[in-house]
């Protein structure tokens, strides 16, 4: 298993590369996922920004989600996590965008239980995918969430095509 900062360090290796962006809009990481990629010396290079979505209140103020953004997508579904992510791609104009919805715990809620995540990507490479960690610990699963959607991502990059604006 890899640590938090190897996997941020080849997400960024990855953005550079390519000359990519990315923007995070998280949930129940708390910022983690922000945090791991602007750990790496010269984040300013591919990060645009990102936002803790915690409530929706912050989903309207900060990523400017409104109700018909989502209508008909199942919470806690890949569709719910990509609409998130197409939505902060597009407000920040980044070439990539990761989105993460999740349920921490210690206890579940009426859409799901506690250790689930979900994790979107939009970008040349979308993809999505959900993590069940059997687990009630919020704050090992705040981490664990967060080592998921960096792998997810670097998996993601890794696979693209061709970068459309690489400077090499």
């Amino acid at each position: 298993m890899k640590t938090l900062t190897l996997l941020a360090e080849e997400v960024a290796e990855l953005l550079r590369q390519r000359g990519d962006t990315i923007v995070v809009a998280e949930t129940s990481t708390g910022g983690l996922i922000s945090s791991a990629l602007l750990a790496v010396p010269g984040a300013s290079a591919y990060y645009k920004g990102g936002s803790v979505l915690y409530t929706y209140e912050s989903r309207k103020i900060l990523l400017g989600m409104k109700r018909q953004d989502v209508a008909g997508l199942a919470p806690m579904s890949e569709a719910m996590v990509m609409a998130f992510a197409r939505k902060a791609q597009a407000q920040f104009a980044s070439t990539w965008a990761i989105a993460e919805l999740g349920i921490a715990g210690p206890t579940g809620v009426a859409y799901g239980e506690a250790g689930s995540s979900v994790i979107g990507i939009a970008g040349p490479n979308p993809v999505a995918a959900l993590l069940n960690t059997g687990s009630h610990a919020r704050e090992d699963n705040m981490w664990r969430f967060t080592e998921h959607a960096l792998s997810l991502l670097c998996k993601a990059l890794s696979e693209a095509s061709d970068p459309p604006h690489s400077s090499s």
